[in-house]
């Protein structure tokens, strides 16, 4: 399997996720809970870790030259709840790096959904949120270990400022449109990354809650 993805004042509503009925919370992290995410390892180990910043429950990465992140298997119906939800913030920005080539593909932070291909593995899709360094806002490319089954698109680049909490809010389904020209029903899992294993940098990040709704 190949990689797919501060001290400033915490404002909690871009960290806890919505409590409507026609939400779904996959990742509630205000909550101090982690129930249902696994870890995986592609080299080293970054450190992930719930810690209570300015009274605010939030996971925390930190990645010294390694690679590995967090999933949780959940299908999702994007008939339901197509929009994704989530927030985010880094401490620095990676610079110098061509995120296109294997060597540069590390991110501060990333957040990824994947539809599984089953026996047809080669059907496997997935869309990697990444926080670029050098990259422009709104870029899109094919992943460099993947290639095409995998689409890279950076929602943050060189032009946010790190330690500040970035809200961000995707409709999926309009995603997959436009980046494998699928019309795409669920999808299989959800993964967040903060990655320097290429690079042999260093990265840290922070988290807030994920969650899918209808609008």
């Amino acid at each position: 399997m190949t990689k797919y993805a501060l001290i400033a004042l915490i404002p909690p509503l871009l960290m806890r996720a919505a409590c409507a009925e026609d939400s779904l919370v996959i990742g509630a992290f205000s909550q101090n809970r982690l129930d249902g995410w696994e870890h995986k390892s592609f080299k080293g180990e970054t450190r992930y870790r719930l810690q209570n910043l300015e009274g605010t429950m939030v996971l925390t990465a930190d990645s010294h030259a390694s690679g590995s992140g967090l999933f949780k298997e959940q299908s999702i119906d994007l008939n339901q709840t197509p929009t994704l939800n989530w927030s985010w913030r880094i401490a620095e920005r990676l610079s110098g790096l061509n995120e296109q080539s294997k060597a540069g593909d590390d991110y501060a932070a990333r957040l990824y959904v994947v539809v599984k291909g089953g026996l047809a593995f080669w059907r496997t899709r997935a869309i990697n949120y990444v926080w670029a360094g050098n990259s422009q806002k709104d870029s899109i490319w094919p992943n460099a270990f993947a290639g095409e089954h995998v689409m890279m698109l950076a929602l943050r680049g060189p032009e946010a400022p790190p330690k500040v909490w970035h809200r961000e809010k995707r409709n999926l389904r309009t995603d997959f449109k436009q980046l494998f020209g699928e019309n795409i029903e669920n999808i299989d899992a959800v993964a967040i990354m903060t990655d320097t294993d290429n690079s042999g940098g260093r990265a840290a990040a922070d988290y807030g809650d994920i969650w899918f709704s209808k609008d």
